[in-house]
């Protein structure tokens, strides 16, 4: 436990402060959250270190970074209501929760749902909501939502994500013309206007539904 607790703090240090990351609670979810429960059990060696990491079905956990970056570039206050597409390993949505937002996940593969929808309650995340559906289309029973944060590219932004997200509100969405070769976007919507800001090159696993590949 020792050596996880020091990979965790030299994680934030090394690989976020060091970074930019400036969010004392992104900081802190992040120093606190075992990540490397949330990947295989052969690569847990591996969950501190600055890459991402497979986690079956195609999907990867996202690379530190990444996680910290998308997190803080929303913005969010304890409080607010949160959705994020593709839970996949769920540690995003435990970093989520750790920053006292209110979290809605949606995951489209059943086998990844299971599996993280259970790692989620063992560790204590009993309030994140979790739903096995096409994330392309939302959640729109539970909407609107002051931010949502999406873990996959496509080649735009997917239109019922856009109507549930609040006015004001921001959405952090990596999009791309190619797979697996996107461009990082914060949008946000305000008096029902929406702007964009690039937060540069990103590589995520492909966002597939209705309004995806």
């Amino acid at each position: 436990m020792i050596d996880k607790r020091r990979s965790r703090e030299r994680m934030v240090r090394e690989q976020l402060v060091a970074r930019g990351i400036t969010d004392s609670a992104v900081l802190t979810a992040m120093q606190k959250i075992p990540r490397h429960l949330f990947v295989q059990e052969a690569l847990q060696a591996q969950a501190y270190e600055d890459h991402p990491l497979p986690i079956g079905y195609g999907q990867t956990i996202s690379q530190p970074f990444i996680v910290a970056l998308m997190s803080q570039i929303i913005k969010a206050e304890p409080g607010m209501k949160v959705l994020e597409i593709g839970t996949g390993s769920g540690y995003q949505a435990a970093v989520l929760a750790e920053m006292g937002l209110d979290v809605y996940t949606v995951e489209r593969i059943p086998e990844l749902y299971h599996h993280t929808r259970k790692l989620l309650r063992d560790l204590g995340y009993t309030k994140v909501r979790t739903k096995l559906d096409d994330g392309t289309m939302g959640w729109p029973l539970a909407a609107p939502y002051d931010r949502i944060l999406v873990t996959a590219g496509g080649p735009g932004i997917p239109e019922p994500l856009a109507d549930q997200l609040a006015d004001p509100g921001v959405m952090a969405i990596p999009v791309g013309a190619s797979r697996r070769e996107q461009e990082l976007y914060l949008m946000k919507k305000q008096d029902g206007t929406l702007s964009y800001e690039n937060y540069g090159k990103v590589v995520f696993v492909d966002l597939v539904g209705n309004h995806g590949w």
